[in-house]
């Protein structure tokens, strides 16, 4: 049977982020720099790559871990940071959550962790308004309506839970999102984008945001075999002449593992 999830994201675009599930974000004095750390030791995280990939800009840190932003932020935009052995981590800034330094702490890998893709895509047409959620800030051209990736899984020990991460994405148009503030559309909105695991839907995304994750059920997975995710752009609801699919831009996507004990101590 089919299962549906309607994710609500407890961190939204209009709020300054301050966690997330790969690592975190707190707001520190230090000068005029930002910082990567790692999230159990503290410790900086030198070269570590730091990117605006909707503004082709890109740095790594130094051997404090710092790092200068070198671009204007004047709308939601995504900010990537990646280091070998590390889970990719994504959030969406802004010229508020920007206006003083802050530290980025993130975590490293673990031994069953998937990393699916690391890079930008943007889903849709390329057919939107100027008042779609971060609009402004599509720079990549889509790659057609839905995304889709294979990908090898081994083993899920019976004490372990699979998640999947999408580490951030933009331009979702539903009405949700409207209602949210996040697009200011004011006469039409899209069905949600579509999360499929091995050709079940297991998810709805009704909000843009960051780091969203999802129990993918144990019977969809195929245990050391290929599976395979796909997500579906949402379509406008309100054009019945053709077919006008939502656009969104959305990276960082990987399966990563959490066992049950540490779950619910962790509620």
């Amino acid at each position: 049977m089919k299962l549906l999830l309607t994710l609500i994201l407890t961190t939204l675009l209009s709020m300054p982020v301050i966690a997330a599930i790969n690592g975190g974000v707190e707001k520190k004095g230090l000068g005029d720099y930002n910082q990567v750390v790692d999230s159990k030791s503290g410790s900086p995280i030198t070269q570590a790559d730091v990117a605006l990939p909707s503004k082709g800009w890109q740095t790594k840190t130094d051997n404090d871990g710092r790092f200068n932003l070198g671009a204007k932020i004047d709308a939601p935009t995504i900010m990537s940071v990646q280091k070998e052995g590390y889970k990719p981590f994504s959030l969406t800034i802004d010229g508020n959550s920007t206006s003083k330094p802050i530290v980025i702490g993130i975590e490293k890998t673990n031994p069953h962790d998937i990393i699916i893709d690391k890079d930008m895509y943007h889903i849709g047409d390329d057919n939107y308004s100027e008042n779609s959620a971060n609009a402004a800030e599509f720079r990549i051209k889509a790659i057609g309506p839905f995304y889709t990736k294979n990908f090898q899984f081994k083993t899920l020990a019976a004490n372990e839970d699979a998640y999947l991460v999408i580490g951030s994405v933009i331009g979702i148009d539903t009405k949700m999102a409207r209602d949210m503030g996040q697009s200011k559309v004011k006469t039409a909105y899209a069905s949600a984008p579509q999360i499929f695991f091995n050709g079940n839907i297991i998810a709805e995304l009704n909000l843009n945001g960051d780091n969203q994750q999802i129990k993918i059920p144990r019977n969809l997975l195929k245990q050391n075999s290929t599976n395979q995710i796909t997500i579906k752009s949402g379509k406008n609801l309100f054009q019945t002449a053709y077919v006008d699919y939502d656009d969104i831009e959305l990276m960082n996507i990987f399966i990563e593992t959490k066992t049950k004990n540490l779950l619910s101590e962790e509620q």
